[in-house]
């Protein structure tokens, strides 16, 4: 961390020893996280406050917008038109012809100087770019060619890892004069700025837009319809429904996945969750109360929205103060609370044509239908394996599946010719190999390994972890094995039995719903309480070895695996009556 504001101070020395504390704070948590583009090239990205705050291309440090907001004179500051930003977030640098030049003149820079790119009449930087060329060669140049590239912009992948917040305003230090000249030279700056340019850029630099996580295969690409120059930006007041449809559609597929999504996550809050229902998983509340609260014939996918993940919607939510949610168990999360005085509770209305009655039809069917988590064993390289793992590319705490960990291992031992000359069932032991997979009463002993050998002692010495997939969400991968669904019997007075089950928060399981369907099925007390020695857990309890009939709707009606359910041995024996 003293190394990190060190680096700070000399990259950036208009910064302050206060503001250096601020930004990079002493005691508060601080994140290093590391980013990949679609290149494969790996990024620094420096987290404060769950915001990216800072993040380092090839030994270079650069702000982000969220700090740029902050302290929005860090970066000398170049000025464009509001309508080019939709560019810029969708892969373009910034053309010469699509800079505004004040009546004081431009900033002066050198090639390759850090810069800002901000919005006519607003200071707040809207994207970080380095010049291509030194201000008098833009000048020189007639203001003509590519002047910045541009790194990371409002809107791109890297500002979606953060709380997803608007640039504020901030008025401009001077009055520019240029923004108050007519829409007609807005208008031909935009057709002055090309999209891209087929020159070669002087500067090379690994494009932020393109980053994606680990996990993340694909990333929705920004911005590749062209601007609409007379888009409307507010709606009529006078427009007639077919106006206002027309309006509507001409929003883009994600802004009306987002859209949707907000009205069915107030929808939900205000006409189906009750202050009885918390706390409340976050996979029931999306597939119990938001799924019914869908109009017909549309469905709701987080994919194809600009959150990409449940979890993500969930806390901009909660930084909206509108609701709070909490881990109670390991990786699964609840909401614990809700603020139904929110102002934006209280000003939702319920869609035209959606009746209460057709919701509560809907909501039982969704209820009924329970998909079964994909849960797929994880391994993490450890420190003790780094040596093994190393000359395939992978560190300390890379993920890998049992399948990528067996075919590293075999391209090991083949480069470097380990295969026994005569028995090919055998692998020579290494150093490497020594050191990593045998104890130290085995190393003088064994120098040769099975293959099942070899890679099941590989497995064991790794780190276990496991992902879980839920319906409508994202892969979560924990660290692990995933525990069982825990089925006990247990004596009480009068020598009478009751069934305890646990862990079914793990798979997506509301304890309540689970409860409830049990008491119907079997006709006999259900009810919820404290596991004990565990903070906010709880377990369902219920009269009686019920254990048939809750196997046969864990195993047929939930479609779990039986693997993951532990005492299903613990059976009542059916004999023969006498």
């Amino acid at each position: 961390r003293r190394k990190l504001r060190s680096d700070v101070a000399a990259a950036f020395p208009s910064l302050g020893a206060e503001q250096l504390a601020e930004l990079i704070p002493n005691k508060e948590e601080l994140n290093v996280i590391k980013i990949y583009t679609h290149k494969g090239e790996a990024l620094t990205v420096y987290m404060n406050h769950r915001n990216p705050i800072l993040f380092e291309v090839e030994k270079a440090l650069y702000p982000t917008v969220y700090t740029l907001w902050v302290y929005p004179d860090l970066l000398p500051a170049f000025s464009t038109w509001p309508p080019v930003l939709q560019k810029l977030a969708g892969g373009a640098d910034l053309m010469l012809p699509g800079v505004v030049v004040p009546p004081s003149g431009l900033p002066q820079v050198e090639q390759g100087t850090f810069c800002a790119v901000t919005l006519l009449g607003n200071r707040a930087p809207v994207a970080v770019a380095v010049a291509t060329m030194s201000t008098a060669e833009m000048l020189a140049a007639g203001m003509k060619g590519k002047g910045f590239a541009v790194l990371h912009t409002y809107l791109d992948h890297l500002w979606e890892y953060g709380d997803k917040s608007s640039p504020p305003t901030l008025a401009p230090l001077v009055p520019d004069p240029a923004a108050q000249e007519g829409a007609g030279d807005e208008e031909e700056q935009e057709g002055k700025e090309p999209v891209s340019s087929s020159s070669p850029d002087p500067v090379q630099h690994v494009d932020i837009r393109d980053l994606s996580l680990k996990e993340q295969e694909s990333c929705a690409e920004l911005g590749k319809e062209e601007l609409l120059e007379h888009r409307a930006a507010e709606p009529v007041e006078n427009a007639s429904p077919e106006d206002q449809q027309e309006a509507e559609d001409s929003r883009t597929p994600q802004e009306q996945m987002d859209a949707l999504f907000n009205q069915c996550f107030f929808h939900a809050l205000k006409c189906k969750v009750k202050k009885s229902d918390l706390p409340l998983l976050t996979s029931t509340f999306l597939r119990s109360h938001m799924f019914p609260c869908c109009p017909a014939g549309q469905q709701l996918d987080i994919k194809k929205s600009s959150y990409k993940k449940f979890s993500k919607f969930l806390q901009c939510m909660q930084n909206q103060k509108i609701l709070q949610v909490k881990e109670l168990n390991k990786g699964v999360e609840s909401i614990v609370e809700v603020d139904w005085k929110h102002p934006d509770i209280r000003a939702f209305a319920v869609p035209e044509g959606f009746s209460a009655s057709s919701a509560q039809d809907r909501s039982e069917d969704r209820e009924q239908v329970y998909h079964a988590p994909e849960i797929i064993p994880l391994y993490g390289v450890s420190t003790k394996m780094i040596p093994l793992f190393q000359e395939s590319g992978h560190r300390k705490g890379s993920i890998l599946s049992s399948s990528e960990v067996r075919n590293i291992i075999i391209n090991y031992v083949k480069t470097n010719e380990l295969v026994h000359e005569t028995n090919k069932n055998l692998v020579k032991v290494n150093a490497i190999l020594c050191d990593c997979l045998l104890e130290k009463s085995e190393q003088d002993e064994i120098s040769h390994l099975k293959w099942d050998d070899l890679l099941s002692r590989c497995l064991e010495r790794l780190q276990p972890l496991h992902q879980v997939t839920f319906f409508g969400q994202d892969p979560v991968v924990r660290k692990g094995t995933i525990e069982p669904i825990d089925i006990t019997i247990a004596q009480r007075s009068a020598n009478k039995k009751v069934t305890i089950i646990k862990n079914l928060e793990l798979y997506g399981l509301d304890p309540q719903c689970v409860a409830n369907t049990l008491q119907q099925k079997v006709q006999a007390s259900a009810t919820l309480t404290p596991v004990p020695g565990a903070k906010d857990r709880v377990q369902v309890q219920i009269q009686g070895n019920q254990i048939h009939h809750l196997a046969k709707m864990l195993l047929e009606e939930y479609q779990l695996p039986r693997k993951y359910i532990q005492g299903l041995d613990k059976a009542p024996k059916l004999g023969r009556k006498k």
